[in-house]
């Protein structure tokens, strides 16, 4: 009797499971699954693209100069004589880059006083011209660089200066002025800026140009004579002196006198003699 009431137990908990299946299996066959969900749902409006922000500009070494400080003169000087759009150019154009050594404010003011307003607007521009280098420079490739370093104002002696680079220090000299690299401003793969607390002053306006020789005068040519002349033709005539006509009056009379007193001397001789 145990032995079956165990057996209609678990009869009806095997019936009562299989009712809850079914159950829980009605529930969930009205609902559809999620791919058709997703098919039936609304197309969704498609996003504007994104727009992607317009490509960096050439670089402007004015900002540059001016988020750094301390540049103020410099700064002048290059849109007063319109090197910046010389610049804008170059770094635009040219695969070669440039290199810029900046003079700080404190260089200006240590210059003689009225210099720069005593140069004309071709010297100023040359002037900051010789602060510019055609070329990227970075500061590893200053122990390697060939002098002298020609500038945007030229490749004469006059226009470059020598660039050295010992384990401490990188000197600059022009023949005129001596400074150091005083520290970086800015640097990418195409433009270096560089402080410096001196000028660069280029011989070439700062320094007397030589003067220009002399040209030597040509020698007289003596007239040629013509071939077949006779002699003495071709050849400058001998000066004529001209005699006085007082003079030559005086001699022939003098001539005349002592004729004439001859002949009286031989008159008389012959009359008293015969």
């Amino acid at each position: 009797m145990k032995k079956q009431s165990t057996l209609f137990s678990a009869a009806a908990f095997l019936c009562l499971l299989l009712l809850c299946l079914k159950k829980t299996t009605a529930g969930q066959s009205p609902a559809s699954s999620p791919t058709q969900s997703a098919a039936a749902a609304p197309p969704a409006s498609t996003p504007a693209a994104t727009q992607l922000p317009a490509p960096a500009g050439p670089t402007n070494v004015t900002k540059i100069l001016e988020k750094a400080g301390h540049f103020n003169t410099f700064i002048h000087l290059l849109r007063s004589t319109q090197e910046d759009s010389h610049l804008l150019t170059l770094l635009n154009n040219s695969n070669n880059g440039a290199t810029i050594f900046a003079p700080s404010d404190s260089a200006f003011s240590s210059l003689k006083s009225g210099t720069l307003n005593s140069l004309s607007d071709e010297a100023k521009s040359e002037l900051v011209k010789f602060h510019v280098v055609p070329t990227f420079l970075s500061s590893a490739q200053f122990q390697t660089v060939s002098n002298p370093i020609a500038t945007e104002a030229g490749s004469g002696g006059r226009v470059s200066f020598n660039l050295t680079a010992y384990s401490d220090s990188v000197n600059i000299t022009t023949g005129l002025t001596n400074t150091s690299v005083a520290g970086n401003v800015y640097a990418d793969n195409q433009l270096a800026v560089y402080r410096v607390d001196k000028v660069l002053l280029p011989v070439d306006i700062f320094a007397a140009k030589p003067l220009a020789p002399a040209p030597t005068p040509a020698a007289a040519e003596k007239p040629k004579k013509k071939k077949g002349a006779p002699a003495g033709e071709g050849e400058e005539a001998a000066p004529v002196v001209q005699v006085g006509t007082s003079a030559a009056a005086a001699g022939i009379l003098g001539i005349w006198s002592v004729k004439v007193t001859a002949a009286c001397v031989l008159v008389l001789a012959y009359t008293y003699g015969g």
